[in-house]
């Protein structure tokens, strides 16, 4: 009998909400509404496909940075000292990002304006920066798409404004200090929406196919040895005939989930896969929060939970 209580009281503690108890790990969702011009919203899930908004979806923190004062495609991370490091977009034409910190995820730093394109006149805009910490080297990798006017020609359409990204990058130990902004990735095609991840053997980036003529609009990946690349080919697509962006992703279980925007269709999407090969769409289970735009899915625990549902 004893062993069999001890077996259902680590089942309790494992698996979650029994009695009201707390699981042992939390998948919290940080996202943007409308143009961003609120600031962070943040929800929660205990299986990685039912996300319920947090402070009836009200807004955590308020932009600040920038000129234009958005908050769009917030990205939340656990940096190797322990905090939340969090980058966002601050406008649709600015050549800067915004950035913060916080330890609890309800209190944060002042907010900084990092002009990470200053040094190209012709950049016209900085979306959807992502973080990736690299232990080993005890670095940040930022990176995000750009749009430099006058290259790569070879790809430039009038269509989708004329814009042309590729994915850039800078790295720092402490936010305040910078390296010069390289160049990430080149595919050989319009690319945003970069988010970097590690399976255990390698670095994954998923990426947004931007080409507009003719039409892709949809996910792929790309791979490398190093954080800071070179990364390879894009693979083929892993999203369906919809058109997609905004890719964040999720372990669960032996699961990877990549959710990501089907912003034609006004809905959210998620595809699943144990091999970053075979993909099976489990759109139909996923609940997130009504209105919610492009973001981040970041591991907390049910302390950290709980002091943001006070």
């Amino acid at each position: 009998m004893r062993i069999v209580c001890l077996l259902v009281s680590l089942f309790i503690f494992f698996s979650g909400s029994v009695s009201g108890q707390s699981p042992a790990s939390v998948y919290l969702f940080a996202y943007f509404k409308d143009n961003g011009q609120d600031g962070l919203h943040l929800a929660y899930s205990t299986d990685g496909y039912q996300y319920k908004a947090l402070r009836s979806d009200s807004s955590f923190l308020k932009p600040t940075a920038g000129v234009d004062k958005l908050m769009r495609d917030p990205c939340i991370i656990r940096g190797g000292d322990g905090r939340f490091h969090m980058v966002w977009t601050v406008s649709w034409k600015e050549r800067s990002i915004g950035y913060a910190w916080s330890k609890d995820l309800v209190h944060w730093s002042p907010q900084q304006t990092i002009p990470v394109m200053a040094q190209e006149p012709n950049a016209r805009n900085c979306w959807a920066p992502e973080l990736t910490y690299d232990a080993g080297s005890k670095t940040y990798l930022i990176y995000w798409a750009t749009t430099i006017r006058g290259q790569f020609p070879e790809t430039q359409v009038q269509g989708d404004d004329a814009y042309n990204h590729r994915i850039y990058a800078t790295t720092t130990t402490d936010f305040r200090t910078f390296a010069p902004t390289k160049l990430l990735y080149e595919p050989g095609f319009n690319v945003i929406d970069a988010t970097i991840q590690h399976d255990g053997r390698r670095y994954v980036m998923f990426l947004k196919d931007e080409t507009r003529e003719p039409a892709q609009k949809n996910l792929k990946l790309a791979y490398s040895q190093n954080l800071a690349g070179p990364y390879s080919k894009a693979s083929a697509p892993i999203t369906g005939k919809y058109w997609a962006e905004g890719p964040t992703v999720a372990r669960v279980g032996t699961k990877w989930l990549v959710y990501f925007d089907k912003y034609t269709e006004h809905t959210y999407g998620v595809i699943t896969s144990t091999d970053l090969t075979n993909w099976t769409d489990e759109s139909a289970k996923l609940r997130l929060p009504t209105g919610i735009r492009h973001g981040t899915v970041v591991m907390i625990s049910p302390a950290e939970l709980d002091a943001l549902n006070r």
